[in-house]
């Protein structure tokens, strides 16, 4: 059977920066990157509709390893996929990734401190099974296999085409059409632009209002700063300044949320004009950063508004019908082509069953130590980006701190690193403190986080750098061990101990 010191699930941003820390900092330790699709970049090489992009610069959504040398700050998709391509070619970690492999399950041992990860390899989805020592999942938030997807009344009835922004037919005519897109999150307000430049018409359909800010492609600073001083050093400069002007803001929303709110509120006004109704359709009801921002490069989505190529209706659905959208109040929206922007399908790990010992372990049942490994099971890290910031800024400290665990237990010759919660006193709440229905929808499959530090999610990038990178790893909750006699056989006592500390 084979064999890997670290193996590493998902091949998008966050597999390609754990392999690039493994090989680098780890040079020792063998690692295979699993990959469940036929193509590495997650995220960017699943999605394919019109218009897709970051809505976060590439100056913290790049790897810190790897300077971003592009004009555009805020990317579009083709050029983050070229990116990534580019990084893990550079690098040699196009030659660790195995396509075609979906992991379903990981079962611990104590006794050889190891794990046995069963998968299904290629189109005839044929089991197979690998061990490692350390287990680390980098397959992202959401399922790959289909996004959020609520039924409509009558959606039967349409004689148009209905679609999901996650399975985007690849050769999709809406020049000349009307189209209507539900949904007010960062698809939508990516998608409804895009379109309307040859589309006949495109309303945004929405049941209540996102925050929406309009922030300029191009980062003029970077780019002068990047013809004055070497690459990697204005690359350092302008991440930092990011990093920093991000976390001040926030911090600043979250302080005086009545006064962020009529901010953002006016520089739509600012944009849209005194006599466009945004009360209705871009103020929304909850505070800034209750869910996350929506980012539109060069004021897109307003100057197609402008134009009269695009519309918002702020309203319930009442029913599909054949030729469009019936509105609750009567009003109709005519549709050839409809868009379901309604969201995605949170998973955690991608669905892995996690056995530790014999016994199932379940997850949401467990504590989450430092927003990447869970309470009870050992040598595993899963990567979790932040909701207030770029997805890379954690997943590189993730994969840092991977790397520090690894090399500490190398050192002291230990094969077992557990986070224990030890303390009777922690006070458990919901693990993302987001309304977004993504999350809200998923809260019940997920860990809790803790009361105090480690088991807190502090959604801070200055915290944690501290926490990750120069943080005691020996801190009387993580649990470094080697095989002992006590762990050479696995009993019905033994994994209803395992159960009762994961719990």
């Amino acid at each position: 059977m084979e064999h890997f010191d670290v193996l590493v699930v998902g091949a998008g941003i966050s597999g390609i920066g754990a392999g690039y820390y493994l090989q680098s900092r780890c040079p020792k330790r063998t690692y295979a990157i699993f990959e469940a699709r036929e193509a590495m970049g997650g995220t960017w090489d699943l999605f394919r509709y019109p218009g897709i992009r970051s809505d976060s610069d590439m100056y913290t959504l790049g790897f810190s390893f790897r300077p971003w040398k592009e004009a555009k700050a805020i990317a579009d998709g083709p050029a983050i996929l070229n990116y990534l391509h580019e990084t893990a070619e550079a690098y040699g970690i196009d030659k660790h990734i195995r396509y075609g492999r979906k992991v379903k399950r990981a079962a611990w041992d104590s006794a050889t401190s190891r794990w046995t990860v069963d998968y299904e390899q290629g189109p005839e989805r044929t089991p197979q099974r690998v061990t490692c020592n350390f287990l680390h999942m980098c397959a992202g938030y959401y399922n790959y296999a289909a996004g959020y997807r609520p039924a409509f009344p009558g959606e039967e009835t349409f004689k148009g085409q209905i679609i999901h922004p996650q399975q985007w037919p690849e050769k999709l005519d809406y020049a000349g059409k009307r189209v209507v897109v539900i949904g007010s999150g960062a698809t939508a307000v990516t998608l409804v632009p895009e379109m309307a430049k040859t589309a006949a018409h495109v309303t945004m359909l929405q049941r209540s209002p996102t925050y929406v800010v309009s922030r300029p492609a191009e980062d003029s600073f970077a780019n002068t700063l990047r013809e004055l001083v070497p690459s990697k050093l204005a690359y350092a400069i302008v991440r930092w300044r990011n990093v920093l002007g991000q976390l001040y803001i926030f911090n600043l929303m979250r302080k005086n949320p009545a006064k962020a709110k009529t901010g953002l509120i006016d520089m739509v006004r600012a944009q849209l004009g005194p006599d466009y109704d945004v009360a209705t359709h871009f103020t929304p009801k909850y505070n800034p950063w209750d869910q996350r921002l929506c980012l539109v490069p060069d004021a897109d989505l307003f100057e197609a508004i402008k134009s009269g190529k695009a519309s918002v209706a702020t309203e319930l659905i009442d029913t599909f019908e054949p030729d469009g959208i019936r509105l609750k109040r009567g009003h109709k929206l005519r549709a050839d082509i409809i868009v379901t922007a309604t969201g995605l399908d949170m998973q955690l790990m991608s669905g892995l069953e996690v056995i530790v010992d014999g016994a199932r372990i379940d997850l949401p049942k467990t504590f989450s130590y430092k927003g990447m490994m869970f309470s009870g099971v050992p040598n595993l890290a899963a990567t979790f980006g932040y909701t207030n910031a770029s997805w890379t800024l954690k997943a590189d400290l993730t994969a840092e701190y991977v790397c520090r665990l690894l090399n500490h237990m190398e050192k002291g010759g230990f094969t077992e690193c557990r986070p224990i919660n030890n303390d009777p006193g922690l006070e458990a709440a919901p693990w993302l403190d987001f309304s977004s229905g993504y999350v809200q929808r998923a809260l019940n499959r997920l860990p809790q986080q803790g009361s105090k530090a480690p088991w807190k999610v502090y959604q801070n990038y200055a915290l944690d750098l501290m926490a990750f990178r120069y943080g005691k790893l020996d801190d009387g909750v993580m649990r470094f061990s080697r095989p002992a006699p006590a762990f050479e056989s696995t009993t019905p006592a033994r994994a209803a101990a395992v159960e009762t500390i994961a719990a």
